[in-house]
């Protein structure tokens, strides 16, 4: 059965930093791409960033040049580094994996809390 566990949310003040981790146990068939979303209190979740396993990335316009997405030196591993953190950066963040049949596996959600 696979599990995604993510970690590294808190409350920062606006400018701050912080680092979400998200590591999944189990077998999964050939990860194609991990990603991170978020969901803000009546909100739809939206996607924030992700990875493909080739390493490409994309993401999404209010987060470009302030978060970054990579993957770690265990293959199911997945960061985001934020930085310059803003009010409107507060949701609970939830981190996502596809495999090459186009199943999702997600995570719990870790909430980040932007205090101005």
């Amino acid at each position: 059965q696979v599990q995604l566990v993510e970690s590294g949310g808190g409350l920062v003040q606006a400018g701050g930093s912080l680092r979400l981790s998200c590591a999944a146990s189990g077998i999964i068939f050939r990860i194609t791409s991990m990603g991170w979303y978020r969901q803000a209190p009546g909100k739809q979740r939206e996607l924030v960033a992700t990875v493909t396993s080739g390493g490409s990335t994309t993401y999404e316009g209010s987060v470009l040049g302030r978060f970054t997405i990579s993957r770690g030196n265990a293959e199911n591993t997945v960061y985001l580094q934020m930085n310059s953190l803003k009010p409107e950066d507060t949701a609970v963040y939830y981190c996502k994996i596809r495999d090459a049949v186009l199943r999702d596996y997600w995570g719990q959600g870790t909430q980040v809390t932007v205090s101005s």
